[in-house]
């Protein structure tokens, strides 16, 4: 997974290419530890470039989302490719993270 982030104030544009499973996780978790920073972020993942997430991404997924959301900011994920929404779909992860 390549991650990619363009901070302009509190705004942050990300993103990813590639796939997003147990073998990069990890690593998907310290490249994205300056999202967990700051108040009031507002981050938006462009997805369309991302092939894959497994159960391992969802949980990185959910812990940015949970940590956006205890600072008070907002997370946006667009462009996602079908078969990666519907991952989202089937484990409900839709009706936790804003999907545009």
């Amino acid at each position: 997974m390549d991650v990619k982030i363009n901070k302009v104030d509190n705004k942050f544009d990300v993103i990813l290419t590639g796939r997003l499973d147990t073998t990069n996780a990890d690593q998907f978790q310290k490249d994205i530890e300056i999202l967990m920073e700051g108040e009031n972020p507002d981050i938006t993942l462009d997805c369309k470039d991302m092939e894959y997430t497994s159960s391992q991404g969802l949980r990185m997924f959910l812990m940015l989302q949970k940590s956006v959301n205890a600072r008070g900011g907002k997370l946006v994920m667009k462009d996602m490719k079908p078969q990666v929404k519907e991952v989202f779909d089937i484990t409900g992860f839709s009706n936790i993270i804003k999907i545009i």
